[in-house]
């Protein structure tokens, strides 16, 4: 069972007894749909670990992707400050929506905004599986030296093409060496996160 540090009796329900509950992906932060629960779909996710929700055209509980597969892993819940909404924190095992869509707001929420994490989790997943023929594997068993040569071998093919005003190759070459500095950081158990508390610091 997770641990939630609030009960569902702190919340403020409509009259039915529901509140909405806001899913956003926790890889990459995308929001992904919103839905209700009721006290039994907040018990039963946390008791599950999968998100479940309750239906208001159908008077009863869903656990999303009982039908399709595409289950909601949850991370992690909390309440707003007015303790009338509900943001859930999950990994999803596929398409949010029933459309087939990433998100329930499809072209709306563009699908590759936040897939330099969803990479940021392959990448750890090869680091901690170390799945035979995975390029990334292979850069892991080669150790620090040899990823940090292919960051410093790709920022300056990244310079080189800047240089060039050929911002096709410049993309190129950018996406190349934000992957292999990933693969860098993982190797030193580092990560987006770390980065992104550096330069908040910075900024402050």
């Amino acid at each position: 069972m997770i641990q939630c540090d609030f009960d569902f009796s702190s919340l403020k329900t409509d009259p039915k007894g529901l509140i909405p509950a806001i899913v956003q992906d926790y890889s990459t932060m995308q929001v992904l749909m919103l839905a209700y629960m009721n006290e039994e779909a907040f018990n039963k996710t946390l008791s599950t670990g999968l998100v479940t929700f309750f239906s208001r055209s159908r008077n009863e509980l869903w656990t999303k992707g009982e039908t399709s597969g595409n289950y909601l892993h949850l991370v992690g819940i909390a309440k707003d400050c007015d303790s009338d909404t509900l943001l859930v924190t999950a990994k999803p095992d596929g398409p949010a929506c029933h459309l087939g869509t990433k998100t329930c707001w499809g072209d709306a929420v563009p699908t590759s905004r936040g897939f330099i994490r969803e990479l940021e989790q392959v990448i750890k997943g090869r680091y901690e599986q170390m799945p035979e023929g995975s390029y990334t594997t292979s850069l892991f068993k080669k150790g620090t030296a040899r990823m940090a040569q292919k960051v410093g071998e790709e920022a300056v093919e990244t310079v080189i093409e800047a240089m060039k005003g050929d911002k096709e190759r410049l993309v190129y070459e950018a996406s190349d060496l934000v992957y292999h500095l990933l693969v860098l950081l993982r190797s030193e158990g580092l990560g987006i996160e770390d980065l992104e508390k550096e330069l908040e610091r910075r900024h402050k």
